[in-house]
């Protein structure tokens, strides 16, 4: 077990983290707790696997994707209970809630929190992520959903005060959502090495997630359990690089996929990040990194190596490679009827993919990208591999990540 000081920050991680809870409640001052998750950890609460050491109140009238009309009400519950510390337990969903409700709990709640000015947080936050995905836990960033309409949440003031990166989480979880969340992680520590918002801190927090992630990338599908905590650490190190640059092309490409085809986030963003970086290889010549065309080549370079690919191959086909090794290809999730059904995109969904991608996020991506070439992207996502080739990548991800851990 370890202790990170990071910026304003506290995390504690590694086997055992979890038993730092009631010291840590108590260091921090909490003398009643809002403690913000869903099942399936309210669990550890109602058997007394976690002990707070303090009074706490549940709040978990929320859905993934929330909404604002929850957080409002988390907001009431915070007020009415006068709970002076806030706990998040769970994925991003829980942790953005728990964000949005400390921003919240400061203004006026006779106005729409929404369209005032962030004043700061209410109490102090103390977060414990059981997926090692979106590193939310180290992030200024939330999203809440209001009258059908995302809305993005950015303020300094929201990232946790302290952390609790607990392995033992990580073990239990479903595989598909490992692949998942760990494949969101890796996109985000790719996407940030080559964002125009780099800078060298963000570069080596990038750099140590992919080596983390890749070298315990095959342990961690297999269940190893010692194999959980340099992943947990990986996720949060990602996370802490888009905290400095934010996401990019693939990120942007990847929210109107799961929403049209119910494709979890982690996987939309790997089958987009594929043809995302293939793209950026072949246009570096269109480089509108005001660091300019050769810096961006040595960037590229630097991620290849990061990424140890071998002779002959590109970046983009290792990490093909090893989605058609963990059975992620965007084929398998294409329909609502049945998880096996490939599904072809229609025109019209086709232009609801392209209208889709918001602008700020492309402004990161250092290639400058048009809607049709959006498109082609897109079309790129979409496009089925054949089964023997799919077979023969699925061999070759695995040769490569035996290597990797090697």
């Amino acid at each position: 077990m370890q202790t990170i000081h990071h910026d304003n920050q506290v995390i504690v991680y590694g086997a055992g983290a979890i038993k730092t809870l009631s010291d840590m409640l108590k260091e921090m001052g909490a003398t009643k707790v809002l403690v913000v998750c869903t099942d399936p950890f309210q669990s550890f609460f109602t058997e007394k696997r976690l002990d707070l050491g303090v009074p706490y109140v549940l709040f978990d009238d929320f859905q993934p994707n929330p909404l604002y009309e929850s957080v409002a009400e988390g907001v009431d519950v915070l007020r009415r209970e006068h709970c002076d510390c806030i706990l998040s337990i769970g994925g991003g969903s829980s942790i953005d809630v728990a964000k949005c409700i400390n921003l919240y709990a400061v203004l006026d709640s006779g106005e729409n929190y929404l369209k005032q000015e962030l004043k700061g947080v209410a109490v102090p936050h103390l977060c414990i992520p059981t997926t090692a995905g979106t590193g939310s836990e180290s992030t200024r960033f939330a999203v809440i959903y209001y009258e059908g309409e995302k809305q993005s949440i950015n303020s300094v003031d929201c990232i946790p005060d302290h952390v609790i990166l607990e392995p033992e989480f990580l073990v239990t979880l479903p595989l598909y959502q490992k692949k998942a969340t760990v494949l969101d992680a890796l996109g985000q520590a790719v996407e940030s090495y080559w964002s125009v918002n780099s800078n060298d801190t963000s570069k080596q927090f990038s750099k140590e997630a992919i080596s983390l992630i890749l070298k315990n990338l095959k342990r961690y599908l297999e269940n190893d359990p010692q194999a959980a905590e340099p992943i947990a650490l990986g996720a949060n190190l990602a996370g802490r690089a888009i905290n400095i640059t934010q996401t990019t092309a693939a990120h942007a490409m990847s929210y109107k996929v799961t929403s049209l085809y119910r494709m979890p986030h982690g996987h939309a963003v790997a089958v987009c990040l594929v043809p995302v970086w293939e793209y950026l290889l072949n246009h570096l010549e269109e480089c509108i990194d005001p660091r300019g065309e050769t810096y961006l080549a040595e960037a590229a370079q630097e991620l290849h190596c990061y990424f140890r690919v071998p002779d002959g191959r590109t970046a983009p086909e290792v990490l093909l490679d090893l989605l058609c090794f963990m059975g992620m290809l965007p084929t398998v999730y294409l329909s609502s009827e049945s998880a096996l059904e490939e599904k072809t995109v229609t025109p019209e969904e086709m232009d609801k993919l392209v209208c889709s991608v918001n602008p700020v996020r492309l402004k990161n991506f250092p290639i400058h990208l048009t809607e049709d070439k959006i498109k082609g992207i897109y079309q790129r996502v979409f496009k089925k591999l054949p089964d023997e080739q799919v077979k023969a990548r699925a061999e070759a991800g695995k040769r490569y990540l035996e290597d990797f851990q090697g």
